[in-house]
């Protein structure tokens, strides 16, 4: 199936809803959705959390329960994903989502089980903090969540509970956009034309920093998120 997904983001400075998921397995569209948890994020201020167990109408195997401590008994009264998806989507709205290896894992089940259960397409765009990291902490050997954590001396307990793992990655993606902005205005610094200023200094599509460069047809504002985003203004 080919999914169509929203874009990959590298960095959203404001407005964005940190999510996770804990599954039944690894596999989407076979294994299943058990807890959904997210931290909207308004400004810099968390302004509303969303957290749900989900039945997911099959025996929840052991390998999962190791791993997140879910149990078929605490998810025996728990709404159906149809249920807490729908809530979730109307949480979440059109806001970007930020997550851990959701590039590949979290947003492919919440793709799957939308179009699936909801007869929807889940299209938000997204930041990956695996990438995120992957560029601003490439000294680390390894970039799981709570490697990141350990970086930045972000208390760890509750890890591979969902909104544990949201509120662990709200701190980390806080720090690591610090870095990011640092690194970007770094890198602003040692392009062509980084003393002038663009109008509004940002790209209103991904809020990068612009830069001056010239083109086949004269001079002008690109955004530093290329070729990720392609904005581009003339004057």
């Amino acid at each position: 199936m080919t999914r169509e997904k929203g874009k990959r983001i590298d960095f959203c400075p404001e407005n964005y809803v940190v999510f996770d998921l804990e599954t039944t397995g690894l596999v989407p569209g076979t294994d299943q959705i058990i807890e959904i948890s997210g931290i909207k994020v308004l400004g810099d201020n968390v302004s509303e959390t969303f957290s749900t167990l989900v039945n997911p109408g099959m025996h929840i195997p052991y390998a999962a329960t190791r791993v997140n401590g879910i149990t078929d008994k605490m998810v025996r009264d728990a709404p159906s994903i149809q249920e807490a998806l729908a809530d979730f989507l109307k949480f979440t709205g059109d806001l970007v989502l930020v997550g851990h290896n959701i590039h590949t894992f979290d947003t492919n089940f919440v793709y799957d089980s939308a179009l699936l259960d909801l007869g929807r397409k889940f299209q938000n765009d997204y930041v990956d903090t695996l990438y995120l990291s992957r560029n601003c902490l490439p000294q680390l050997h390894q970039h799981k969540l709570t490697d990141i954590a350990a970086y930045f001396d972000i208390d760890t307990d509750g890890a591979h509970r969902a909104m544990a793992d949201c509120h662990m990655n709200y701190l980390c993606y806080v720090e690591l956009g610090k870095l990011y902005v640092q690194k970007l205005a770094a890198q602003k610094q040692s392009l062509p034309g980084s003393q002038e200023h663009a109008p509004d200094n940002c790209c209103p599509e991904c809020g990068r920093p612009l830069v001056q460069r010239k083109g086949r047809y004269g001079t002008f504002w690109g955004c530093t998120g290329y070729p990720m985003c392609r904005y581009t203004r003339k004057r």
